[in-house]
């Protein structure tokens, strides 16, 4: 197998992190240095399929060239100025996301958990404005289970104590209840103080949970009959993942405010946006709200080509056709091992048996050359990219197959 870096090796990459870097992490002992569509490398050479995609942040597939000509280009040429002067990129990427997605107005950030930052601003100073709520009391639900980052707020409402323990103290006017529970939800939105309800259409950190069918049509109306603002967090579930361009599109509802992020620049640099109508964006003024980073060229250039080559490559409906092979793969894993298969388009969840430790079946399939990493203890995430084959799915899930005969009961 060829050698990729003659210069240093896995365990030498390995050990440069712990000992220099913040231990933040704990990756599995595996150290990339090339990547092509559904494949990555270490340094070594061994190639692997990825099944994670960078947790859904490489879904055009790894170094698409489309994404990263363009990246080449616009690099070239102009790559930030700030929001202090105008770019030729800017208008021309907002006109063609709020056109897409069907919102008036844009909010260009980079990272995802700066979007949710920023759409739970944007909802608080709507509730005074607009709702007139007393000040300094606009509440914002969110659901247990939730992961939308690390930062103070994403934490504060966090239901899992090793995300918000030991950070506190914590966001005010930030309360939770159960996922997938409209009566819940409804007792909530009757506080005349709550601005919004924050919730991903499918939670992704919480091992691919899927609400009940009807569950996001029923958010959208009791949001609309208590004037509270709807904020879908899409960064995960978003652009073409789950089949459609957005999670909310299996129930034709539309809310109020859109978070994207990860696959909205292909992988090539942290990009996030916030859409939203003129009677909630509106609520931002000059010196509200900014990023120096936010909207700059090169992201613009990027997202666009990155949004063109979903929609032009047919990414959405390739995870839509591929999603009932790959679960018909994943159900002849044995029930005595595999105790749980759900999903929906290319985003899938296992649930292992406690007989057999999550972490070791996936230690496992990166021995038996394919990469991804457990959740919540035995869930173990499968998130191919959008660009992957039928072929290279079906021999994805025989790897995956393989792997769990090789646990003997």
């Amino acid at each position: 197998m060829a050698r990729q870096n003659q210069d240093i090796s896995s365990q030498e990459i390995i050990a440069l992190e712990d000992k220099y870097g913040c231990r933040n992490y704990s990756s599995l002992p595996v150290a990339l240095s090339r990547g092509e569509g559904v494949f990555v490398w270490d340094v070594e050479g061994k190639r692997y399929y990825d099944f994670l995609s960078a947790y859904s942040a490489v879904n055009q597939g790894h170094c698409h060239p489309r994404i990263l000509e363009v990246l080449k280009q616009q690099a070239s040429k102009l790559t930030l100025v700030s929001r202090a002067f105008y770019s030729d990129q800017l208008g021309k990427y907002e006109k063609f996301m709020t056109e897409l997605f069907g919102y008036d107005r844009l909010l260009p950030m980079n990272t995802g958990v700066e979007g949710g930052e920023s759409a739970c601003k944007i909802a608080r100073k709507w509730g005074y404005d607009v709702k007139k709520i007393p000040k300094n009391q606009a509440k914002i639900i969110f659901a247990e289970g939730n992961f939308w980052g690390r930062t103070l707020s994403a934490i504060s409402s966090s239901s899992d104590p090793t995300c918000y323990d030991g950070f506190g103290p914590y966001m005010p006017c930030f309360e939770l209840i159960p996922y997938n529970d409209i009566p819940a939800l409804e007792k909530a939105l009757q506080d005349p103080n709550v601005a919004a309800f924050m919730v991903e259409p499918i939670q992704g950190e919480a091992g691919v949970v899927i609400p009940d069918d009807g569950y996001l049509k029923k958010v959208r109306e009791l949001c609309t009959k208590y004037n509270v603002l709807w904020i879908a967090d899409e960064v995960q579930t978003g652009l073409g993942r789950t089949g459609k361009m957005l999670a909310v599109e299996h129930e034709g509802v539309k809310p109020d405010i859109v978070i994207l992020g990860k696959a909205l620049s292909g992988g090539m640099l942290p990009v996030s946006a916030v859409l939203a109508n003129n009677n909630v964006m509106d609520v931002i003024t000059p010196g509200t709200h900014g990023s120096t980073y936010g909207g700059n060229p090169l992201a613009c250039a990027v997202a666009t080509e990155a949004i063109k080559v979903i929609l032009e490559e047919k990414l959405s409906e390739n995870a839509e056709r591929l999603s009932a092979v790959f679960r018909e793969e994943l159900e002849k894993i044995p029930k005595s091992k595999v105790t749980t298969v759900r999903g929906r388009g290319l985003m899938f969840a296992i649930v292992v048996d406690n007989s057999i430790p999550a972490y070791e079946v996936c230690l496992r399939f990166r021995d038996a050359g394919l990469l991804t990493k457990p959740t919540h203890g035995q869930t173990i995430r499968l998130a191919p990219p959008l660009v992957i084959t039928e072929e290279q799915i079906r021999e994805g899930a025989r790897i995956i197959q393989k792997v769990f005969e090789s646990f003997k009961k």
